[in-house]
């Protein structure tokens, strides 16, 4: 780092959130003396803004970039939109059912709602998960902000990824779902418009990541920060390696650079 830091900015899941969905309360305490110093949090994650709200009520981030890219906020404003038309959402649905299997799942974030035609209700599975709007997408008539899709196939993933030319897609790795959003939405592209209406550079922000649509955010900014359990291809490409995201990581590596004035 060659200047102050002026943003600390985390994913999310792997990141952030411990295995069991929550903040320590020492990553909250370490983060609150990162405020008091005038360093700003942030949040940077795939999920949707209502979807990462569930996590975040204590912590109150300052800048929340959610639907991976697609969405902006700077405290309580919207800087930023990126969204999918309805006639476009309802071709990318169409076009998923189409090469993938009318049984493949979906879900669609939109401003206010998370949409999925799950087959299993999700709170089943993981009781933190966010609240989903059930859907079998017929006649859906919104417009998106980000689409996921299931597909274990990776042949009729790479169809989809052609087809959807207008999208960028990321899959992630703990599972077999890829996510679209418009073509160039990503976390590194919601961070250039946050320094554009702050005023500091990507050289002022220290990022955290773990999946591969942190890699982009991690080397754009002043100083990337890889999780101990971070796949291998976001290590190989982080400027730093910290503790897990179970071991305090975060908490301990902010404890011994940042409030030693060591960054």
């Amino acid at each position: 780092m060659n200047q102050t830091c002026k943003l600390l900015l985390f994913d999310l899941d792997g990141t952030l959130l411990r295995s069991d969905k929550s903040i320590s309360e020492k990553t909250l305490s370490v983060l609150n003396q990162c405020r008091e110093k005038g360093i700003l949090i942030g949040v940077s994650t795939s999920r949707s803004e209502q979807n990462s709200m569930t996590f975040l009520n204590e912590l109150m981030p300052d800048i929340l970039i959610s639907s991976g890219g697609a969405l902006v906020k700077d405290g309580i404003d919207y800087i930023y939109k990126a969204e999918f038309s309805e006639f476009e959402t309802r071709n990318m649905i169409t076009m998923a059912i189409t090469v993938c299997g009318e049984d493949c799942e979906i879900t669609i974030d939109t401003t206010n709602e998370h949409y999925w035609n799950y087959k299993i209700e999700p709170k089943k599975l993981d009781q933190s998960w966010g609240d989903s709007i059930y859907t079998d997408f017929t006649d859906f008539s919104e417009c998106a902000l980000k689409m996921c899709v299931e597909i274990f196939d990776e042949e009729k993933a790479n169809i989809l990824v052609e087809r959807l030319e207008q999208c960028d897609c990321i899959r992630f790795s703990d599972g077999y779902w890829y996510k679209f959003t418009k073509k160039n939405v990503t976390k590194e592209n919601a961070i250039t418009r946050i320094t554009e209406v702050y005023g500091f550079g990507t050289e002022s922000i220290i990022a955290f990541g773990d999946d591969f649509a942190d890699i982009g955010m991690l080397e754009l900014c002043g100083l990337g920060v890889a999780m101990g359990n971070a796949i291998d291809e976001v290590k190989n490409r982080a400027d730093i390696v910290i503790g897990s995201n179970d071991e305090e990581g975060i908490a301990f590596f902010i404890e011994e650079n940042l409030l030693t004035g060591i960054l």
